[in-house]
């Protein structure tokens, strides 16, 4: 009763702190903002590898299927957290950015022989920027105007996963989400001749729909101490049932008359397909290294833009607004000796190294693309309580860059707690 109190207590906290992960970069402008990290604390070690990744003591939410290894006897609750400086650079300026964020709260435990449920809540998207940019007019006055550009919201989930393994060496598991969120965007316009007329443009959407993955992986024994997992993952693709809506105003600096129009896109929001496939191979539970591959459809999802041809505005879908992303990522973990009583012994050693394709269309660009490489750490905890909880620490270096546009330096400190406790154990007493 106690320990179904702290974890009430801890989840309902995790929950009453949580907002979408704090980003301070300018690209989440586009779309829907900054792709989110979807792993836990220790897929962030080896830099978000998990696909193939199968133990029954940490919650895989990368893969679904893996929940079907999770321990009979234990209740698994993972919190983390993170906290990052990024350096901003563009045409010889550097800016420094820090941010902290809340980033997931997940639990799992064994429902029956041979199923797993995990549940939690963690972000899709992050949208947080705020910049201007002042240019001359061109003409004899000198006058110089100003656009400023913000942006904030994003898009969490809460979901309910299940893992089962109908045969030994097999399993099969989905996600199902429940997805909500918002983004407000905005383009201020503004002169340094007070009698000019501005004409600025606010983007909104509120958005409450589904997500769904199915995931499935297959292991298989080279040995009695060395194995082979395949992991692989399907996200659907689907029209979000949100209209979003683009207000412009024009103001007259003369008369201080502001007229507003709105433009409205019905089912104007798409999420991408999403296919993943992964290996890792385990010697002994002792070296697991293994790569992960997933590709984002984007190229099928258009997104609404305002335009003004020949003096006619207009918002609609357009189609070419993304490409297709491709990501890869190799990593893996290392522990001496993970059944030893010793405390070094136990410790687990991670690093992981990603890419990842360009899938923004920035002005005719092709957007920037993106390299991260991960180190971290697997702390036991021990005390009196409890010695099968754990302390995961990694660093996370991300750049992102493309030609001709702004380049991105991100140092992150990625710190979760994976408390696993002997909740369902039966106590025989002589």
């Amino acid at each position: 009763m106690k320990k179904s109190l702290i974890f009430a207590l801890l989840f309902a906290g995790s929950i009453g702190s949580y907002a979408q992960s704090g980003t301070n970069s300018p690209y989440s402008q586009f779309g829907f903002g900054a792709q989110a990290e979807q792993t836990s604390g220790f897929n962030r070690g080896m830099n978000g590898l998990g696909l193939g990744f199968r133990d029954g003591k940490q919650i895989n939410f990368l893969n679904p299927a893996s929940y079907a290894a999770m321990d009979s006897l234990t209740f698994i609750f993972d919190v983390g957290i993170s906290g990052q400086v990024t350096n901003f650079e563009e045409n010889g300026k550097r800016v420094n950015a820090r941010n902290a964020n809340f980033e997931y709260a997940v639990a799992g435990f064994r429902a029956f022989k041979h199923l797993g449920v995990s549940f939690g809540i963690l972000p899709y998207t992050n949208v947080g920027y705020s910049y201007a940019s002042t240019n001359d007019v061109g003409d004899a006055s000198n006058t110089k105007y100003t656009n400023t550009y913000s942006g904030s919201g994003g898009i969490h989930q809460a979901y309910l996963g299940f893992g089962w393994e109908p045969f030994k060496g097999f399993a099969l598991g989905v996600n199902g989400a429940y997805l909500w969120g918002d983004y407000d965007r905005s383009i201020v316009n503004s002169y340094s001749d007070n009698a000019v007329n501005t004409l600025s443009k606010f983007y909104t959407a509120e958005i409450t729909s589904y997500k769904v993955d199915f995931g499935a992986q297959v292991t298989i024994p080279f040995s009695k101490k060395t194995t082979m997992t395949m992991g692989v993952d399907y996200g659907m693709g689907h029209q979000l049932g949100t209209d979003p809506e683009c207000k412009v105003i024009s103001n007259n600096a003369q008369t201080g008359v502001a007229d507003t129009v709105a433009f409205v896109v019905n089912d104007g929001l798409k999420l991408p397909t999403v296919i993943s496939g992964g290996v890792m191979l385990n010697f002994n539970n002792r070296l697991k290294v293994g790569a992960d591959y997933q590709l984002q459809k984007w190229a099928e999802v258009g997104f609404p833009e305002y335009v003004q041809t020949n003096g006619k505005a207009s918002y609609g879908i357009k189609e070419d607004y993304f490409d297709d992303r491709h990501k890869v990522t190799l990593g893996g973990e290392y522990c001496k000796n993970p059944n030893a009583r010793g405390f070094f012994q136990r410790i687990k050693y991670r690093v992981g190294a990603s890419y990842a394709t360009p899938y923004l269309n920035i002005n005719g660009k092709e957007g920037p693309k993106e390299i991260s490489v991960s180190a971290g750490l697997g702390i036991p905890i021990t005390n009196v309580w409890n010695n099968r909880s754990t302390l995961n620490i990694s660093g996370q270096w991300v750049r992102m860059a493309a030609d001709g546009l702004l380049k991105e330096n991100s140092f992150r400190i990625n710190l979760g707690i994976t408390f696993n406790e002997r909740w369902f154990m039966k106590w025989k007493v002589d």
